[in-house]
C-alpha cells in the first residue's frame, strides 16, 4: 500500500512522527536507512525560522542524502510568517511541508499555535490557505481529535483543509486537553477517515507491529505514524512495515554491529551540533538505547563528560548485547 502525494509516494505508509528535540537530521537519517516511508522534522516555529539563527535553520534542514522525500513541520499563528517560512524550507530542499495543529504543549498553545488553532477553525484555515498558496510542494496537516471532548472538530477541519489543498492528514487519537494521558482513541480517527477523500494517517501509542495493526483496524487509516516507539529502536518502523506491508525485514544489529550503529549515531550528533552541545543532546538517545536493549552502564553514560569516554562506554555496554 502506498500513499500518493504526487510527485512523491510514501511507501511503506509507516511514518516517523515529528518530535521536538528528537527527530533531528541525525535521527531522521538513521530511521530512514532502516526503512520508513517518510521521516518528518521536529517542529519549527515559523517566526523563528525567519530569523538568522543557525540552530533554527538546522531543524528545518532537509537531508538530501535520503532516498525518500523529506518533510518539514512548521508551526505558527499568523498566515504570512507561515507562508514565508514555507517558501524558505521548500527552497532549502523540503519535499513536503507539514502544518502543526496538534502540539499540546502550553508554551505552544499559549502563543495560539499548535492545537490551539483547532479552537478557531476559520483562522486555522487562513494559515492553511497561506501555506498551500506559497509553495508548489505537497502540504500536509497534523492535528488532534479536537481541543477537548466537548469540541471534537477534527472531521470538520479536515474537510476544510482538504478543500484548501492539503494532501494528507495525520490524526493523533487524543484531544489537546488529554495531552498524552490515557490511551489514544484510534476508533475515533475513523470519523475523519470517512469525512475526507485524502489519506488519513493514525498516530498515538503506536509502538510496535501489534499496536500498528490494531490502530489500522480500528481507524481505517491509510497508514501509521510512530513516535516514541522509535526511541532507542530506529529499526522499529521497518519492523512494522515488514510485519504489516511485507516490506523487507530490517537487519537489526547485534554485538559489534550494534556498537558501530550507536557509535555512528553518536558521532553524527557530535558533528551536527558540535562537541559541547552534542555531548549533552546525545544523552537522551543513549539512554533510550540502554532502556530498549537492557544494556548496563546507563548511569555512567549519562554522566560522561567527553566523547572518548562515551565511545568507550558504548563499546562496554553494547558490545555483547543482542537486540530484542
Amino acid at each position: 500500500m502506498t500513499i500518493d502525494l504526487s510527485p512523491h509516494h510514501i511507501d511503506p505508509p509507516v511514518l516517523l512522527a515529528p518530535m521536538a528535540g528528537i527527530t533531528d537530521v541525525p535521527f531522521r537519517r538513521i530511521v530512514a536507512q532502516f526503512g520508513a516511508g517518510l521521516v518528518v522534522s521536529e517542529m519549527v516555529a515559523s517566526g523563528e525560522m525567519l530569523t538568522t539563527k543557525p540552530s533554527v535553520r538546522a531543524k528545518a534542514r532537509a537531508d538530501m542524502s535520503l532516498d525518500q522525500p523529506s518533510s518539514v513541520q512548521l508551526a505558527g499563528r499568523a498566515p504570512e510568517p507561515m507562508a514565508q517560512a514555507a517558501r524558505m524550507v521548500a527552497q532549502m530542499g523540503a519535499k513536503i511541508i507539514d502544518i502543526n495543529m496538534g502540539c499540546p504543549a502550553k508554551k505552544v498553545t499559549g502563543g495560539a499555535s499548535g492545537s490551539a488553532l483547532m479552537r478557531d477553525p476559520d483562522h486555522a484555515l487562513r494559515l492553511v490557505d497561506a501555506v498551500v498558496a506559497a509553495v508548489d510542494v505537497p502540504v500536509t496537516l497534523k492535528m488532534r481529535l479536537g481541543w477537548c471532548d466537548d469540541s471534537r472538530n477534527a472531521a470538520d477541519i479536515a474537510k476544510l483543509a482538504e478543500n484548501a489543498g492539503v494532501r494528507m492528514i495525520v490524526i493523533h487519537g487524543r484531544t489537546r486537553m488529554q495531552f498524552y494521558k490515557g490511551q489514544a482513541d484510534w476508533a475515533a480517527i475513523r470519523e475523519i477517515v470517512d469525512a475526507v477523500s485524502i489519506p488519513v494517517v493514525a498516530n498515538g501509542d503506536i509502538v510496535d507491529a501489534r499496536s500498528a495493526a490494531q490502530a489500522l483496524q480500528d481507524s481505517g487509516a491509510a497508514g501509521v505514524m510512530v513516535g516514541r516507539g522509535a526511541q532507542g529502536a530506529p529499526w522499529r518502523l521497518a519492523q512494522i512495515a515488514h510485519a504489516i506491508y511485507g516490506a523487507p525485514a530490517p537487519v537489526i544489529p547485534q554485538g559489534a554491529a550494534l556498537v558501530d550503529l550507536i557509535s555512528a549515531h553518536y558521532d553524527e550528533i557530535l558533528r551536527f551540533y558540535g562537541s559541547d552541545v552534542g555531548l549533552r543532546l546525545a544523552r537522551k538517545h543513549l539512554g533510550w538505547y540502554c532502556d530498549e536493549l537492557g544494556a548496563p552502564l546507563r548511569a555512567e553514560m549519562m554522566r560522561s563528560q567527553t566523547p572518548e569516554a562515551t565511545f568507550a562506554l558504548i563499546r562496554a555496554a553494547f558490545g555483547e548485547r543482542s537486540a530484542a
